[in-house]
């Protein structure tokens, strides 16, 4: 199944267009900035960039609520967005 398909190398080439379906979860280990930002409530570019950097730091999340680390990244924010995250 396409969900199952392995991750490319090329951050391009997960489909934008999966992200915007309703009830599409976003992989906080693979996903852009950009993309993190438009499926994340309360979390814009800035925030999202800090995921993504913090994710090239430190290797891929274990858990979803591994983004707690980040910083800007609060326990109300993660926990607001769990719905929407997948690893």
């Amino acid at each position: 199944t396409k969900a199952e398909a392995p991750a490319a190398q090329s951050k391009a080439a997960v489909p934008a267009k999966a992200s915007d379906e309703e009830g599409t979860r976003v992989s906080i280990n693979n996903a852009s900035a950009e993309e993190l930002a438009r499926a994340m409530n309360g979390v814009g570019l800035k925030k999202a960039q800090a995921i993504v950097s913090y994710r090239e730091e430190y290797g891929p999340f274990k858990t979803v609520e591994d983004l707690k680390q980040v910083p800007g990244m609060g326990n109300s924010l993660v926990e607001r967005n769990l719905a929407v995250l997948t690893l």
